[in-house]
C-alpha cells in the first residue's frame, strides 16, 4: 500500500472517531503532537480540543507553576 493510501485511511478513521490523535500519531510514525495537527491541518481537518484536554493542560499548567 502507498504512504499516500496509507494516510487516507489513517485520516478517515481519524474523522470517524475510530481512533485518537494519539493513535493517529503512532500510525503515522510521527514524534510530536504538534506534526500529527500539521498533518490534520493540511487535510482540512479541525483539531478536536475537548473540556477534558482544557482541564489537562490546565492541571500541568499548575503543575509546572506557569
Amino acid at each position: 500500500m502507498s504512504r499516500a493510501a496509507f494516510e487516507a485511511l489513517a485520516l478517515a478513521a481519524y474523522r470517524e472517531r475510530k481512533i485518537s490523535a494519539a493513535q493517529l500519531r503512532h500510525l503515522l510514525g510521527y514524534e510530536t503532537r504538534m506534526e500529527v495537527d500539521g498533518f490534520l491541518k493540511s487535510h482540512g481537518v479541525e483539531l478536536e480540543y475537548t473540556l477534558e484536554d482544557i482541564e489537562r493542560d490546565r492541571d500541568t499548567h499548575r503543575q509546572l507553576g506557569l
